[in-house]
């Protein structure tokens, strides 16, 4: 029982930080007046302080909780401080020499994690690589509470290719990187459909294409559609074609590498 709590309480946390994330999201959907603006990156900066913090507070409560489950789980968050650090590094080289459209490397290290090391530490990967990463590129904004909620859903359900993985694979082992392919490139468009949603209801222009409060839900969606189509899919296709060459490239290697961690961390006492 001592472990099952901890465990319970971790899975509880994950559960309330997804309820915050959607919530956070799409409240102003249900509010009667919205300040609406040109100024999209001012949009929410009176609830994103708070967001983050309540946002960083649980993933450093889980973190605790996972610690005291059982002794390997130090070795798997000293892992995931180093893998952190890495895609922070690659997001910082990012920023440094921008890449065609809406393309980030962070994505594949992020769905690796989470698909070899379960949908927690993937959820904290994606998270905490947004946290870190920000910190030193200067990308500290309302956006980023956002971010680091749908990067840690990115990680979170990357555990969600197995059954596909084991209902197809037989005996091409080719048939994993395929599989985790389609669902980076999957996730490249998502995430940015996702994404928008933190300022759309805040920002203005033409009806057809912007939200304003009290439509109903069928014109919300077609005007979402409208706009996404003319302002976001081309730069998403550009993640999510980048999402897959890393993946179908550097894929195999970097799974054999985090597996070699996980059998390494993973091991029991026998008296």
């Amino acid at each position: 029982m001592s472990h099952r709590l901890p465990q319970l309480l971790s899975f509880t946390i994950y559960g309330l930080c997804t309820v915050i994330g959607v919530v956070a999201f799409l409240y102003p959907f249900w509010l009667p007046v919205v300040q609406q603006t040109a100024n999209t990156s001012q949009a929410r900066a009176d609830d994103s302080p708070l967001l983050l913090t309540v946002l960083v507070g649980l993933c450093f409560m889980v973190m605790l909780l996972q610690v005291q489950t059982e002794v390997v789980s130090t070795k798997f968050i000293a892992l995931l401080g180093i893998l952190v650090a890495i895609n922070s590094v690659l997001r910082f080289a990012e920023v440094a020499v921008p890449g065609p459209g809406g393309f980030s490397p962070i994505f594949f290290l992020i769905i690796l994690t989470g698909y070899v090391y379960g949908g927690r530490l993937g959820f904290l990967m994606g998270a905490l690589t947004l946290l870190v990463s920000s910190l030193i590129t200067g990308g500290v904004g309302p956006w980023l509470p956002y971010q680091m909620f749908t990067t840690g859903w990115v990680g979170l359900s990357a555990p969600l290719c197995r059954p596909t993985v084991w209902l197809l694979r037989g005996e091409n082992k080719g048939t994993e990187i395929i599989v985790l392919a389609v669902f980076a490139a999957w996730w490249g468009l998502v995430y940015g459909l996702i994404m928008n949603i933190w300022f759309w209801p805040f920002a203005t222009g033409p009806t057809t294409q912007y939200w304003q409060p009290g439509i109903s839900l069928s014109d919300t969606l077609t005007r979402y559609a409208a706009f996404y189509l003319t302002t976001s899919l081309i730069w998403d296709l550009f993640r999510a074609a980048g999402n897959v060459v890393l993946m179908l490239t550097m894929g195999q290697p970097v799974l054999r590498v985090l597996r070699r961690f996980q059998q390494r961390f993973e091991f029991r006492y026998i008296a």
